[in-house]
């Protein structure tokens, strides 16, 4: 038996090849059609892969549900080391332990002399990163924009991001002696490759069907940067720009050990003092400090990927979109038993006249 359904008449064919017809009123008699709530959770399938919501839960939540996975992992660290010093590996005067370092710290936090050194180092960091992050888009630019230049000094940046910060230390002292212009170049010489192979290879991978379709429509030259290369390619320059960061700080913490500058307290003159009065609680205090900074600094990059991919579709797990449509998949049967739309199929066990497909088969 094979039926035909159309908008208006019903025809049913029997084994023999006869045809009988049910008008539109006989068609209701049956259960409801399920189509309406099969194409709602299409739909709502659909609008999850396209349209993310942001999540709502509050934002201390969120703040909560990202932060106690570090603050464990801190305590793991904490332990771990405790259990090095009660090892007696190395005596307590060499390697304190964190009953005496942490009490340390926070009797430091209260200390115009530990602000005024936090303050200058960040403020160098931010200086350096900041031409570095504009000297390392102009490079990049250029080396994607011309393949001439990208044939001539295209490996040279990545040569010179491998290269240790440490050994531009001793040409920025021959350069610019000892003062705040020497920590700089050491800073923006360590960071600026990053940015820039961030910004080549972002470019790189733009997929030339974008840069088609924005041509299509009319943009070319800067307006095509900005309104098309520039979106696509920016989830590889805030790599690049996350990475620029890392090696902005190391090479800011190599420039203060050893280029220091008179007068300017900062965390790395405090870190070589305390290793020359034999100080192991300050070297301890000053290495926490610099690990707390990075750990702050990455968590807002993290904030800015997050919503980069939030805006995306990337992130959509969250979404009332995806819980709708998890709800309506978890409620349907597992046990292969008739459902609202049928065991095998979406009408029905038996094609488009199963019980649950609307049609009143109870005559055939």
């Amino acid at each position: 038996m094979a039926t035909d359904i159309d908008a208006s008449v019903t025809t049913i064919r029997d084994g023999n090849g006869a045809v009988r017809s049910s008008a539109p009123d006989a068609v209701t008699r049956g259960s409801a059609p399920s189509a309406p709530r099969e194409s709602d959770e299409t739909l709502a399938g659909l609008d999850a892969l396209d349209i993310p919501v942001r999540s709502q839960r509050p934002t201390v939540g969120r703040v909560w549900a990202s932060t106690w996975p570090k603050l464990a992992a801190f305590g793991m660290f904490l332990l771990v080391w405790q259990i090095v010093v009660w090892s007696g590996w190395k005596p307590t005067y060499v390697l304190p332990g964190p009953g005496d370092t942490l009490p340390e710290f926070f009797e430091q936090l209260g200390t115009s002399e530990f602000w005024d050194a936090f303050g200058r180092t960040l403020t160098r960091a931010a200086e350096g990163y900041a031409v570095a992050v504009v000297l390392g888009g102009i490079v990049g630019l250029a080396v994607a924009r011309f393949g001439l230049l990208r044939a001539a000094v295209g490996s040279f940046i990545t040569a010179l991001q491998t290269m240790p910060s440490v050994v531009w230390v001793p040409l920025a002292i021959l350069l610019f002696q000892l003062n705040e212009s020497a920590i700089m170049f050491v800073v923006v010489l360590g960071a600026a490759p990053s940015v820039a192979n961030g910004v080549i290879y972002g470019v790189d991978y733009v997929p030339p069907l974008l840069v088609r379709v924005g041509r299509s429509m009319g943009a070319s030259g800067f307006a095509l940067y900005r309104y098309v290369v520039a979106p696509a390619a920016f989830p590889s320059v805030l790599a690049g720009l996350k990475q620029g960061w890392a090696f902005a700080w190391r090479s800011l913490m190599a420039g203060e050990l050893i280029v220091i500058v008179p007068g300017h307290p900062s965390i790395g003159a405090n870190l070589q003092n305390a290793r020359d009065l034999s100080d192991t609680v300050g070297v301890m205090v000053s290495m926490l400090t610099i690990f707390v900074i990075g750990v702050v600094v990455d968590a807002a990059f993290n904030v800015l990927d997050r919503r980069m991919r939030e805006r995306r579709g990337l992130i959509a797990e969250g979404s009332n979109a995806v819980k709708a449509a998890r709800g309506s998949q978890n409620s349907r049967p597992k046990d292969g038993s008739a459902g609202p739309t049928g065991p095998t199929g979406p009408t029905g066990p038996t094609g488009p006249a199963g019980p649950h497909s609307g049609v009143d088969t109870s005559a055939v």
